[in-house]
């Protein structure tokens, strides 16, 4: 076998003269310079004279040493801040044989804004920066919206934007349903309106217990008042919030707690983390770091903690189903980190043993069920392979579609799947321009031309196979854009619709074949390219009508005399949409900056005429 594919001999006698006792990271380059390891450590040189001078390194670590062309080194002054260092660069170098936690978002909050009589609940994803007061983090938008739901059943506190709600002139459909007290149109006093938000404040911080007394307290006065109505009002509303205490509490529980628990399993590392915040379960989410082979789950789990936690907020107590090897030094990092004390604990009794047990079951769960989704999409991409006569299952597929109406807009997708499903992070859109309306092989060609012409600079891989949502006429012109661009060893198939255009029936031209394949509509390939054709035709849509949604926002109030582009925008911005301006009166208009009485009836006369 020849070694010209080998790295270079790397000299690590001589790099290890020229390290420190001190604490720092490290970093292993490959021959082709790329960082494939990072690691921490609380004495450089005793941790990396470790990779050469044992005799008996695990097989995964012995195959990553065997790749080292070169290292290089940062000291820093404290092992806790090579833990902070060490976390930063795997989020940024993405190290082949680190394990690697995929995803960074933002966690979403609740808001209250505090610059009014009549402040606003909204749901809020981002940096901290807006005046008011944030609750959370919520481990999905969902959560926060149904918490958000649910509050307004509870305190009817406002959450329109603040566009829609400066320009009202009668109550919203909110008000009808009983879902906000309508401080708009001055039907709410502040004084009433502050204490529901006051109620709202102690239920996100997890004193609902008190709000019920306070709300008892009311009810007991109105009913001593004869005001037999507001004392039924009091009562369902302590009814509602009781039910809700009995749902959300955990038991015993009134601070901020994290439970995580890590599980590894056939390969593949799966952590669950619950969320409790004032006392609220606010749900769990699921985590699918990348691992490198041979990972346990408390390997895997001493890398998640830095990584998670030193990005976003850390509660007071993080609960774990492994004891990690560094645990104090963590504790350390991520309360200096937070701002206060963070404790990890992993021996448990009790209700927190049973809270850890439930995120290890739910775990195992998800993994399972990883682990069957994957089994099912090997089983496709076997059938694959022998459907198409491929010498290998296929590792990364590409689909494109093209989407418009009636030539307007025109939008081309590539959704790509790999061994384990769709890889939403490598899809692409493309905006069609210069071409005739309508004319979808131009479409296809421009679209293919600047996805290839991309892959060819280096800008990302090439597909092995490249299906087209088309016929004949649409893969020959595919196939021209890749003899042109000189892109090899794809295989080209085309998706047609077959008899009467139904499910099942699909002609798969393969190739320069003009005889179509037509599997049975029970075969796992032909299931597979549906998903695949079906999630290419998803993307072009959803994207052909955020392009055409943006240009409608503008192109109806262009053609009005008199309204430029300030004025659009002020129109916009204060009414919350071109569906509102649309909905708006003379005398709504009329309270936008900038627009005169004769303006506003120009605007009513126009949007009336188009609706």
């Amino acid at each position: 076998m020849s070694n010209d594919h080998q790295p270079q001999g790397f000299d690590s006698a001589a790099f290890l003269k020229t390290l420190t006792g001190d604490p720092g990271v490290y970093r292993m380059l490959d021959q082709a310079g790329k960082v494939i390891y990072v690691g921490k450590a609380r004495h450089l040189k005793r941790r990396v004279s470790s990779y050469f001078t044992r005799s008996a390194l695990a097989p995964k670590v012995r195959a990553m040493v065997n790749q080292v062309a070169a290292m290089e080194v940062t000291v820093t002054r404290t092992e806790g801040e090579a833990l902070l260092l060490e976390s930063q660069l795997i989020k940024a170098l993405k190290p082949r044989y680190n394990v690697l936690l995929r995803d960074d978002k933002s966690y979403p909050y609740i808001h209250l804004t505090d610059d009014s009589d009549f402040p606003r609940l909204s749901f809020y994803r981002g940096s901290r920066k807006e005046k008011g007061r944030f609750f959370g983090p919520y481990p999905s938008a969902g959560a926060v919206r149904e918490t958000l739901q649910l509050l307004q059943k509870l305190f009817p506190v406002r959450q329109c934007e603040d566009s829609f709600y400066r320009n009202r002139s009668r109550p919203c459909l909110q008000h009808q349903i009983q879902r906000c007290t309508a401080p708009c149109v001055g039907l709410v006093t502040p004084e009433i309106y502050a204490g529901d938000v006051r109620h709202a404040v102690m239920f996100l911080e997890g004193r609902s217990t008190l709000v019920v007394e306070e709300l008892v307290q009311r009810m007991e006065k109105a009913s001593a008042e004869l005001d037999f109505e507001a004392a039924a009002r009091y009562r369902d509303q302590i009814a509602s919030l009781r039910k809700v205490q009995q749902r959300q509490y955990v038991s015993g529980e009134r601070g901020d707690v994290d439970i995580v628990a890590a599980a590894v399993k056939q390969g593949l590392g799966c952590v669950q983390v619950f969320f409790v915040r004032a006392g609220h379960s606010l749900g769990n989410k699921t985590y699918f770091p990348r691992l490198p082979e041979d990972t346990e789950a408390p390997d895997m789990l001493a890398a998640f903690l830095p990584q998670y936690y030193l990005s976003r907020e850390v509660p007071g107590e993080i609960l774990v189903n492994h004891r990690l090897a560094e645990q104090g030094l963590l504790e350390e990092v991520l309360s200096t980190h937070a701002g206060h004390k963070v404790t990890i604990s992993d021996r448990l009794r009790g209700d927190r043993a049973r809270w850890l047990e439930m995120a290890n079951n739910n775990a195992g769960l998800a993994l399972d069920a990883k682990l069957a989704s994957r089994a099912g999409m090997g089983r496709r991409l076997a059938a694959l392979q022998e459907l198409l006569k491929l010498d290998d299952p296929p590792s990364r597929m590409e689909c494109f579609d093209i989407s418009h109406t009636m030539g307007e807009r025109t939008v081309a997708s590539c959704v790509v799947f790999n061994q384990e499903g769709p890889l939403k992070t490598d899809y692409r859109r493309f905006n069609i321009e210069g071409i005739e309306p309508g004319d979808d092989y131009a479409a296809m060609r421009q679209a293919l031309t600047r996805r290839y012409t991309r892959l060819r600079k280096g800008e990302g891989k090439l597909p092995d196979i490249l299906f087209i949502d088309g016929g004949k006429g649409q893969l020959g012109m595919a196939r021209d854009v890749l003899e042109e661009l000189q892109v090899g060893g794809v295989a080209l198939v085309g998706v047609a619709k077959g008899v009467d255009r139904r499910a099942g029936l699909e002609d798969l031209f393969v190739g320069v074949s003009t005889v179509p394949l037509r599997p049975s509509a029970d075969s796992p390939a032909l299931h597979l390219i549906q998903q695949i054709r079906d999630e290419a035709h998803r993307f072009a849509i959803t994207g052909h009508r955020k392009r055409r949604e943006k240009a409608r926002k503008t192109s109806v109030l262009e053609e009005i005399p008199g309204l430029g582009p300030k004025r659009r925008q002020a129109l916009l911005k204060h009414l919350g949409g071109l569906r509102e301006v649309s909905r708006a009166g003379v005398e709504d208009l009329q309270r936008v900056p900038g627009i005169s009485r004769p303006l506003a009836e120009k605007i009513v006369e126009v949007m009336r005429s188009r609706s």
